[in-house]
């Protein structure tokens, strides 16, 4: 799944390690998110966009042409 992660995660300064303690995941986790080869539920979405301050929109939206992976 494409997302934003990666771009919103830097631009508050956090490292992988930090965000994955934030919202209660491993590192490894949040790598995966970012690369699109872990579908995250939508608990773990919405505690991503909380420690980012980002909306669910900003950072997992996919735009119609955008779905086909």
């Amino acid at each position: 799944m494409k997302n934003n992660l990666k771009v919103a995660r830097v631009q508050v300064d956090l490292t992988q390690q930090q965000l994955a303690e934030k919202v209660g995941v491993t590192r490894q986790t949040i790598s995966l998110i970012e690369k699109g080869k872990y579908n995250p539920t939508l608990r773990l979405c919405l505690n991503i966009c909380y420690a980012v301050n980002k909306t669910l929109d900003e950072i997992f939206w996919l735009n119609k042409e955008g779905q086909d992976k």
